[in-house]
């Protein structure tokens, strides 16, 4: 099988490509390299080749010869999407639909869209969101996924098979860490400051799901099925791994040295949701999550000593994506819209 995967140089894309070849999979990974800045340790290994493109100049003849595409590449996150909405929709939303079609064009067999659990937004209580619980969608980004599963669903035939994974919050380690979700962000706090202080309770639920359980996910999607997976929507992660915020963040202090934890006031931010992850299993029995919260954070603190991390390095734009982008923008390297601009005489003396 050979396979193009979108997001190639992000965070579960650096793991995801080797994850692949390791497994048989002819993979070849495509980015726009926005966050190629740096590297938080070296990958081992063989590596893909990787195309430089924008999803949004992808052409039907760069989608020939692939028999599936793994479609990661999106702004990634809330706060990203939230600083222009309009722009989120026409990448994330116009850009993965006409990704979808131009694969189809091609030829191409199988599209695995990498979703979110995000689409439920807020959960009524405590109760358990599967897949057939209404969407409620809080941001540009959830709403981008929502409107991407609703397009790509009508696709799904005997010639093309659409799936979309629900990934629970990401964490664990990548050589394209990210710092801006929840337990990777935590654990970087306790080790470069000793100290977790909560900006809300900590009461609303996150599920959570290790970045290589998502390229296990992935993979079992490419190789899955297609009658029993066309079409259909599947949160990836594990029922077990439902935590609230405060329970994370208790995860983390306990295993890093003489971290103190600084619990605070009840946020306005009013996402919370628990997940059932009893589909996915049915679905693809071979799928089941390897990691916890209390392994994920285990991994952390080793790499952490490994490498011998800073204040410096945690805080540093290249693992922060809002960040990475705003800092591109000001040196003149990207437009309002986010494509490169880099002239040569840029650096001419």
């Amino acid at each position: 099988m050979r396979v193009l995967f979108t997001g190639a140089d992000g965070y579960i894309g650096a793991l995801l490509g080797p994850y692949l070849m390791k497994h048989g999979i002819d993979a070849v990974g495509l980015d726009t390299g926005f966050y190629r800045a740096g590297w938080l340790y070296p990958m081992p290994g063989p590596q893909p080749m990787v195309i430089t493109k924008d999803i949004r100049d992808i052409t039907e003849e760069d989608l020939q010869g692939f028999d599936a595409v793994a479609h990661l590449a999106e702004l990634s996150n809330d706060p990203l999407g939230q600083q222009n909405p309009n722009l989120t929709f026409q990448i994330n939303h116009e850009g993965s639909v006409r990704l979808a079609n131009l694969a189809r064009k091609a030829g191409v067999k199988r599209f695995v869209y990498m979703s979110s659990c995000s689409v439920y937004g807020v959960a009524e209580g405590d109760s358990v969101l599967d897949e057939t619980s209404p969407v409620n969608p809080q941001t540009a980004y959830a709403e981008c996924k929502v409107e991407v599963e609703n397009d790509l669903r009508p696709m799904n035939d005997k010639d093309f098979t659409t799936c979309f994974m629900r990934n629970a919050t990401a964490y664990g380690a990548s050589p394209r860490q990210r710092f801006d979700i929840v337990l990777n962000d935590l654990c970087g706090l306790a080790w470069t400051t000793k100290q977790i202080k909560l900006l809300s309770d900590g009461t609303p639920w996150r599920p959570l799901v290790h970045a290589l359980d998502m390229c296990q996910a992935v993979h079992q999607a490419l190789l899955a099925d297609p009658d029993k997976v066309g079409g259909e929507a599947m949160n990836v992660g594990s029922s077990e791994q439902n935590y609230r915020v405060i329970d994370i963040a208790k995860i983390v202090s306990e295993r890093f040295p003489d971290c103190e934890l600084i619990v605070g006031e009840p946020s306005a931010d009013n996402r919370s949701y628990r997940v059932n992850f009893d589909k996915i299993q049915r679905l693809m029995p071979n799928f089941e999550c390897q990691w916890t919260a209390e392994k994920g954070a285990d991994q952390m603190l080793r790499l952490f000593q490994a490498i011998d991390m800073t204040p410096e390095v945690f805080t540093s734009a290249p693992f922060t994506r809002l960040k990475m982008l705003m800092q591109h923008k000001a040196a003149g390297l990207l437009t309002e819209d986010l494509f490169w601009s880099f002239k040569e005489d840029t650096l001419a003396v």
